[in-house]
């Protein structure tokens, strides 16, 4: 499988996982059921069959990754990968509220389209059913998922309370604390997915550890590109407005590395995000002060960790290089 393409890998443990993912999902209440499937991108709202796409299934691919890793069969990491795959899409029903968010993917995010109460509810449902789709694997599952939840608030909250500080001085966001944040927001869960996999696959704790960390860092990587896309992606490709973090004021690693340059230009960037500068000015400087060649290398770093871990390389380029 190591030999073919990131596309046929992740078409093939779509394929994989899909019965078993729509199997959890059919458990819900009728009315949580349709809100988890529209999310999944199988139904409109009312429940009229859907062809939207419902993501690359990036985190259900390392969990079947994981588990051939240690010489399982793929579908040893079904389970892993259902489990994961819930727990992503709970997180983006939440995060979308969180952020304001009102489309994914072309189309009204969940709490858009059925209102804020039933978008919780339908993420606490998908979070439970998580839980128990590895009720039967064993505490030691149960256990690394709710550690990589943990994780994941963890940056979650990181990341709401970057918005509160300062572009300048002691209490500014430093590129450290983003490699954090990173790691627990995006990595802990991908981190979780690899790791999960082996552990049903059989592996022990340190081969469950090794592609936890693997993982981890490919999280932090998959991150900084997305920050990346969102300040020079072409919109055409991305389907993020052009300059669009920049217009939010998100602390990226982009902008936080130009920031540390300590050299007039970054304090000229430092000014105008504060005021109401121009984006495409804002771009242009910190590509000046090096913040994207900056999040590129540090991309690669985490990259080449997370590449010592042979099973998980048909996914990486693909990731570092992607369009969506």
């Amino acid at each position: 499988m190591t030999t073919r393409t990131a596309p046929d890998v992740l078409t093939h443990c779509r394929e994989l996982v899909r019965p078993a993912l729509r199997e959890a999902v059919g458990e819900l209440h009728p009315w949580v059921r349709e809100m988890a499937a529209y999310s999944f991108g199988w139904c409109e709202v009312g429940g009229a069959p859907a062809a939207a796409s419902g993501g690359k299934g990036v985190r259900q691919a390392l969990a079947v990754l994981g588990a051939e890793a240690v010489g399982a069969p793929a579908r040893a990491g079904v389970p892993a990968a259902v489990a994961v795959e819930l727990v992503h899409v709970f997180s983006l029903l939440h995060d979308d509220i969180m952020d304001g968010d009102q489309a994914r993917r072309g189309r009204p995010t969940v709490w858009k389209a059925y209102g804020t109460g039933p978008a919780v509810l339908a993420g606490d449902a998908l979070f439970a059913l998580a839980v128990a789709t590895l009720a039967d694997s064993g505490a030691g599952a149960v256990r690394l998922l709710s550690a990589a939840l943990l994780d994941l608030t963890r940056g979650q909250a990181d990341d709401l309370l970057f918005a509160t500080r300062p572009w300048r001085g002691p209490e500014r966001v430093r590129p450290q604390e983003y490699r954090v944040m990173a790691e627990g927001k995006t990595g802990a869960l991908l981190g979780c997915a690899a790791a999960l996999g082996a552990l049903l696959g059989g592996a022990p704790p340190a081969e469950v550890a090794a592609l936890d960390r693997a993982g981890r860092h490919l999280g932090v990587a998959f991150q900084i590109v997305d920050d990346v896309l969102g300040i020079w992606g072409d919109p055409l490709v991305t389907g993020k407005p052009v300059h669009g973090d920049l217009r939010e004021r998100k602390k990226t690693f982009p902008v936080l590395a130009a920031l540390d340059a300590s050299t007039p230009a970054a304090a000229r960037l430092a000014r105008l995000l504060e005021s109401d500068g121009a984006p495409r000015e804002i771009a242009a400087l910190v590509e000046e002060c090096g913040g994207r060649s900056a999040a590129l290398a540090e991309a690669r770093r985490h990259m080449a960790y997370a590449e010592t871990v042979e099973a998980l390389r048909p996914l990486l380029d693909h990731l570092l290089r992607r369009d969506f």
